[in-house]
């Protein structure tokens, strides 16, 4: 692998694609045999013919990597006019390019525009070769072929990637659009059933062009499109993690047994294990991986880290609630309120209804939130303090919880609002907190004094006062 820098876009080339690469050249050298390089060296000797089949692989692999690059660049680019910070790796055929300022799913809108650039760069690039063909064609064998090359290379892969399958480009968009229209879970399977009949299509033509990489390819794209859709009939089943099989399934059923028992360190280690082997990671195991790390990431907080993971995961859905509890722990509470919203739809979980609320009341929105069906304010109130105190905005941690107090008079919620204002150095506010939760029944003086929450509190004399009395009241 080697790496550079295109501006402030890093680039990553991994050796598989300079190998795949060099393979479609040598498929090709038959058919060449009339052009350039080879007809230089008609009538020489083996080792003339032999320079010129290294010239051909070579001047191919340079075609391919810079058609690849400029349409990787059409992503990055599209990236940057949003304001991302994308990365670009090219990898076996093709390459990806991730955006890593604010990573995780796009809005769908952007996400069609970045999509939808790298096969107009690529378009742009075959116009481009074909207009400098046109003008001067004849005058150089080597010129002739590398316009010649570049245009229909580009100009067919724009075309073919524009095909609704995944993991094409065509097939993104289509997913993206389908998933808008119909919901998550039946737009995707709709979508992929769209790409099995695209693939059928393909492979039949294949066949009877006689193309057998072009065959093999779309052939297991369609498995791919066909599983998809047979899962989704099924309601899912074969997604899970304890129908794969061999050892990097079995690492990740552990890493499903550790993230289960909250053991997250054990969970992160082993998922990571997964994408660090090379041989026998398929795109499902993957997928599976960053799913299980994104969901790591969120149990542990980190909102950035698991949209990165989730923005990874290929063939299989991400729920909802939990891209919801991403964008939310980021302080995106516009776009999690959609998440939060199409998650309580689909599974009208009480648990989702109160995440949802109290993104609803973060969002000011607070008479909207309570007039929710079968909505407990005081879980509501909860769920919107709890996101706020991880994210580190303790005030409005405070105030979200004081709000809380007048719909349920708790000694938690009290408790939880002196927490904040205690982390936010407020001391005053957090002291009349914690006498508001001893009114309300708060009798625990050890825990108190040992919650680190309360740490910015110690050796207050208001706290050390209202620390006193509260042992003083349990002993009596």
């Amino acid at each position: 692998m080697f790496r550079f820098r295109l501006g402030s876009i890093p680039v990553e080339v991994h050796p598989s694609h300079l190998l795949v690469s060099a393979m479609i050249a040598w498929g090709s050298i038959g058919a060449a045999q009339d052009g350039w390089p080879f007809r230089q060296v008609e009538g020489a000797p083996a080792l003339g013919h032999a320079s010129a089949m290294v010239v051909y692989i070579l001047s191919w692999m340079l075609i391919v990597f810079v058609s690849v690059l400029i349409h990787e660049m059409g992503h990055a680019l599209a990236s940057r006019l949003f304001g991302y910070r994308p990365s670009i790796a090219l990898v076996w055929m093709g390459g990806h390019t991730l955006p890593n300022d604010e990573p995780g799913p796009l809005p769908w809108k952007r996400n069609l525009l970045i999509t939808a650039a790298g096969p107009f760069f690529g378009l742009m690039l075959g116009i481009a070769s074909g207009v400098g063909y046109s003008m001067l064609k004849g005058r150089s064998p080597a010129l002739d072929f590398f316009l010649f090359t570049f245009m229909v290379a580009n100009l067919f892969w724009a075309v073919l990637n524009m095909l609704p399958v995944l993991p094409l480009d065509g097939g993104h968009i289509t997913t993206t659009l389908a998933t808008r229209m119909f919901g998550p879970r039946k737009g995707f399977i709709l979508a992929q059933g769209l790409a099995l009949l695209v693939c059928v299509a393909a492979v039949v033509f294949g066949l009877k062009t006689g193309s057998l990489l072009f065959t093999i390819i779309f052939a297991m794209y369609g498995v791919q499109a066909f599983r998809v859709v047979a899962e989704g009939m099924r309601g899912g089943e074969k997604a899970r993690v304890s129908n794969l099989s061999g050892p990097l399934a079995e690492k990740l059923r552990e890493a499903k047994v550790a993230l289960d028992a909250g053991r997250m360190d054990d969970a992160r280690r082993l998922s990571a294990g997964v994408l660090e082997t090379e041989e026998g990671l398929t795109p499902q195991l993957a997928s599976h991986a960053h799913h299980m790390l994104g969901w790591v990431a969120l149990k542990e907080g980190q909102g950035r880290q698991a949209l990165d993971h989730f923005s990874q995961v290929q063939g299989l859905p991400v729920e909802p609630h939990a891209v919801a509890a991403a964008f939310s722990l980021v302080g995106d509470d516009g776009r999690a309120l959609d998440w939060w919203k199409q998650a309580w739809q689909t599974s009208s979980d009480r648990t989702v209804l109160h995440e949802y609320a109290g993104t609803l009341i973060r969002l000011g929105r607070e008479q909207e939130a309570l007039r929710l069906p079968s909505l407990d304010p005081a879980a509501a109130y909860s769920c919107a303090e709890r996101v706020l105190f991880i994210r580190g905005a303790y005030s409005e941690a405070a105030t979200v919880s004081e709000a809380a107090l007048q719909h349920t008079p708790s000694a938690t919620i009290a408790y939880d609002a002196a927490c904040a204002y205690a982390r936010a150095r407020n001391v005053p506010d957090a002291v009349r907190m914690l006498r508001r939760a001893t009114e309300l029944g708060f009798r625990d003086g050890g825990y108190a004094a040992s919650d680190e929450d309360l740490a910015p509190l110690h050796g207050h004399p208001d706290f050390e006062a209202w620390l006193t009395e509260l042992r003083q009241s349990a002993a009596s």
